[in-house]
């Protein structure tokens, strides 16, 4: 489908509005499989924290949309907007403070307003797996409100409140503008980028990277949990996409299946990729990458099940499968990143992937150009934002637990007490 450029939605239908709230009371779904994967992909004396951090992030983030982001995301007939080159930019949303008249808004803008605060609490939770094992509850919090309260508002409005990034079809006749129905970019690739400031700041878990290009393997502590999480995590991103293509490209009923279609076929397409590549480098599969893989292709369909044929959704899976694969191996043991839950292969670099092949597959050169520039603005912009505020941050809000927190575990130090205090946690070799 080839939406027209800032389409105007036609009035909702009482039929499409009952469907898309069951959608978005789905989505929350994906919240709950991302969060279980965090935990399972972290380490057994850190569980209970890790969890708590999810639930506590996503009240968080809900709580700082209310109080300020979603002011600044506003909607596509508001914003401020500046002139430049004879074109009008629209930079910032302008929205009712305290959601305002909430009530009375027209039934798509309640519901894009619902989408929005799912999307932001998904997002916030990406860097807390990243930080896992040594980013402290309180810092994961905060980051969540920085996060929720003005970086997402920023590009959210950008991508689906009418921002320049979506206008770049009427000014510049760049395909439909900027499309990101499902949230590839504004919700992926932004907890993505999140997620390698925070890496950057709280540093590796210790005994990680013991000498220069050696890297200790701390494999997760609950495949049960990773694997199940992907199962959940398929329910949510059936409903964000399709939620997404309703609101955002104002998809018509007919178009749904095929998109539910395209998510399924990218998820198992990239989870075949990566099962193919660990078998072929470890002798044997991996279950923790494999599950990355399928959450990679998750994450790339979020920018195009609404936009591709099955076969092109199919190659975009297999694609993101494969880069998790490698890049996790790259990222670890070229870069020295120590990355649990591997967010920056799975949301940052699979939701660009997504955007491009958006691109590629559903438009012409000028829709690829549009791609391109916000995946720019997201790279050039955000992650140099998001790295500032971060900064800054950690020295109110001291992000890494100290060292002796680490080597008990974030359980017993932030909590009290373990997961599972009937099992008996193994030490830790490297801090003997």
């Amino acid at each position: 489908m080839n939406p027209a450029p800032l389409a105007i939605a036609p009035a909702m239908t009482d039929t499409t509005f009952a469907l898309t709230l069951v959608l978005l009371l789905l989505a929350p779904l994906a919240i709950a499989g991302v969060a279980l994967i965090n935990t399972g992909l972290g380490r057994s004396r850190s569980a209970a924290q890790a969890l708590l951090g999810n639930v506590a992030i996503v009240s968080v983030a809900s709580i700082a949309f209310f109080l300020i982001g979603a002011t600044l995301t506003g909607a596509p007939s508001d914003g401020h907007i500046i002139h430049l080159a004879g074109k009008p930019w629209n930079w910032l949303g302008t929205g009712s403070y305290l959601l305002g008249g909430f009530s009375a808004a027209p039934l798509q803008s309640q519901l894009a307003v619902l989408f929005e605060f799912l999307a932001v609490a998904l997002a916030a939770l990406i860097p807390w797996g990243s930080g896992a094992d040594r980013l402290r509850l309180a810092a994961g919090c905060a980051t969540a409100a920085v996060l929720a309260a003005f970086v997402f508002p920023v590009f959210a409005h950008w991508t689906w409140a009418g921002g320049w990034l979506a206008q770049l079809g009427v000014n510049f006749g760049l395909g439909a503008g900027f499309l990101d129905p499902g949230g590839a970019a504004t919700i992926h690739a932004l907890g993505g980028v999140t997620a390698l400031a925070v890496i950057w700041i709280t540093g590796s878990r210790k005994g990680k990277f013991p000498k220069e290009g050696f890297s200790t393997a701390m494999p997760g502590h609950n495949a049960v949990y990773i694997l199940f999480g992907c199962l959940v995590a398929l329910v949510g991103w059936l409903a964000f996409n399709l939620a997404g293509a309703i609101l955002w490209l104002h998809a018509p009923l007919a178009a749904l299946p095929i998109a539910a279609v395209n998510t399924l076929l990218a998820a198992s397409g990239a989870l075949a990729a990566t099962f193919t590549v660990t078998r072929i480098r470890f002798g044997k599969p991996d279950a923790s990458l494999c599950a990355n893989g399928w959450l990679a292709g998750l994450v790339a369909s979020s920018a195009s099940a609404a936009l591709v044929s099955p076969m092109p959704a199919l190659v975009i899976g297999i694609i993101a499968g494969i880069l998790t694969a490698l890049l996790v191996e790259v990222l670890e043991l070229a870069v020295s990143i120590d990355d649990p839950s591997g967010a920056i292969s799975v949301h940052a670099a699979s939701g660009v992937w997504g955007i491009i092949a958006a691109g590629i597959f559903a438009g012409g050169t000028g829709q690829l150009v549009a791609q391109l520039i916000g995946v720019a603005a997201l790279l050039g912009v955000v992650l140099p934002l998001v790295y500032l505020l971060f900064w800054l941050l950690n020295r109110a809000v001291p992000f890494r637990v100290d060292a002796d927190g680490e080597r008990i575990g974030m359980d017993l130090h932030e909590l009290g007490g373990g997961a599972y205090p009937e099992f008996v946690i193994h030490r830790d070799d490297s801090y003997r």
